[in-house]
């Protein structure tokens, strides 16, 4: 037993490094492995054209490019790699994919398998409603409250209520268009989802009905590049392109590119204020 441990032990280790050589790796193919969500606007998702959009792509671009300018690689390949919220990280442990370019919060667990950058957002769970209808959460009392379908934002929400003692009707959905709609008829008081969904989904409404995203968040979620465990070097070089963003002020201004019109809520305003810095 105590052999077939240590024998678990060591192909374990040597497993490890599966990229830990990614800058040699860049040097001698000249290609850098992204992947990305098709389906998690406003972060990574498939615009109309069917191109590959989002924050975290904006985000990956100028890293890529600091990469090229940093290694000195005059043609570095991009390779735009699809995938799902079940197999991303798994891609990333085996080397599939260099950087995750998504809507991947930093988990504990997750880093049992990957690797992370400094934080590149900050998320978490808002409300969305008409301007001037509640001054307070207690204001909920009685109402009727919306929510996507078997989402974490669902047990938050419950979760508030509770804390806060607020008896209300939550109505669940099978996707955020149709709490939209249900909005916009008044069937609900408020909608809720992660802030970065609702920012995107305001923009998107063509309706007479002004609605407001508050910029209270119930949870707080810190977003980052997932990177392949075991590559101390990589890694360095990911978080020093993104500090460069942050001291360039490249950050907000993919914010205002993803979603035009929208402010950076309290949270974002912080993540770029407390960011590392450059020497």
């Amino acid at each position: 037993m105590i052999k077939t441990a240590l024998a678990a032990a060591i192909l374990a280790a040597c497993a490890l490094p599966v990229g830990a050589q990614t800058i040699e790796r860049m040097q001698e193919t000249n290609k850098l492995n992204m992947g990305f969500r098709t389906d998690a606007p406003p972060l990574s998702y498939l615009d109309g054209t069917g191109a590959p959009a989002g924050y975290s792509l904006l985000v990956c671009g100028k890293v890529a490019q600091f990469i090229v300018n940093e290694l000195k690689i005059e043609e570095l390949e991009i390779e735009l790699i699809p995938v799902t919220a079940e197999n991303r990280f798994e891609k990333v442990a085996s080397g599939e994919v260099d950087i995750l370019c998504g809507a991947a919060t930093i988990t504990l667990e997750r880093r049992e398998l990957v690797d992370f950058s400094i934080p590149t957002y900050v998320d978490g769970t808002a409300v969305m409603l008409p301007p001037g209808s509640i001054s307070s959460f207690s204001d909920f009392e009685g109402k009727s409250l919306g929510v996507r379908k078997g989402t974490t934002t669902e047990g938050a929400l419950a979760n508030t209520l509770a804390s806060t003692s607020v008896t209300a009707e939550v109505v669940t959905y099978d996707s955020h268009i149709k709490g939209m709609e249900a909005m916009q008829d008044g069937d609900i008081a408020a909608y809720f989802a992660d802030q970065s969904i609702l920012l995107y989904l305001n923009l998107g409404i063509n309706s007479a009905q002004d609605f407001q995203v508050m910029d209270r968040l119930l949870t707080i979620e810190k977003h980052g590049l997932a990177l392949a465990r075991g590559d101390d070097d990589f890694r360095l070089l990911v978080d020093r392109a993104i500090s460069r963003l942050y001291d360039t002020g490249a950050m907000e201004r993919n914010f205002r590119e993803a979603l035009p019109g929208a402010e950076p809520g309290q949270a974002i305003q912080a993540l770029f204020l407390i960011a590392p810095t450059l020497p």
